[in-house]
């Protein structure tokens, strides 16, 4: 996995890149002090990860992310501040870890990073409603319709959940939604497709799935009640 740090204190990053030398599959390719140059360097040098700061003058991270949306680069945010936690996952980031960086914490979202990086190589089709068929590499592998408990937004990717594991393909919500079998899935969120067969519970606000909350929008209840036979 290549990576670039980009952060104007000169502490964090060396912070970063020591952490990251524990990290075998993953190669410091550059440093910035400032998210400018790293834009330009970004141009013609695409990366799978960034560690990046969002106070800099100039360029905010945040900013730097919004001129990355299309791409296909995992950020991971490095802040002091807890204020733009918010805004900052509305951009679909793996993670946002604050500072001072602890080895623990550093290992923590190079996980979820990781599995996003692994997961993002496999492509996806529906075929005949029974099957996604997965290719990963030049392997190709059945993942039953029915292993599916939801679909979840992110970026410009979706994560498909299963009881095993999460797979996380290049596409759209309405994509997802278009291809997905009506008889199976139903979407009630903006974020959210989910297996009907695989709820547990309804309540206030949303529903719960193998132990997940997934919220349901006003826009979709009352279609999830008609399907849940609910009045």
């Amino acid at each position: 996995m290549k990576a670039l740090i980009v952060d104007d204190n000169d502490i964090a990053r060396t912070t970063l890149a020591h952490l990251a030398k524990q990290i075998s599959d993953l190669t410091i390719v550059n440093e910035y002090s400032n998210a400018i140059e790293a834009y330009h360097y970004l141009q013609t040098n695409p990366v799978d990860l960034i560690f990046l700061d969002i106070e800099m003058p100039e360029m905010t991270g945040i900013e730097l992310t919004k001129t990355l949306s299309g791409k296909d680069t995992i950020i991971i945010f490095t802040s002091s501040n807890k204020e733009y936690a918010l805004e900052a996952f509305e951009l679909n980031i793996a993670d946002y870890i604050l500072k001072p960086i602890t080895p623990a914490r550093f290992l923590q979202a190079m996980s979820k990073a990781q599995a996003i990086f692994e997961s993002k190589k496999e492509n996806v089709q529906v075929n005949k409603d029974e099957f996604l068929f997965v290719r990963d590499s030049n392997i190709t592998r059945r993942l039953k319709l029915d292993d599916i408990f939801y679909a979840e937004a992110m970026g410009d990717y979706v994560k498909f959940y299963t009881k095993e594991k999460m797979f996380a393909i290049h596409g759209t919500m309405k994509s997802a939604e278009e291809r997905l079998p009506k008889d199976h899935f139903i979407r009630v969120h903006r974020s959210y497709i989910i297996a009907v067969g695989k709820i547990d519970t309804l309540q206030d606000g949303g529903i719960m799935i193998n132990g997940k909350f997934i919220p349901v929008a006003d826009a979709y209840r009352k279609a999830l009640n008609t399907r849940m036979n609910v009045f």
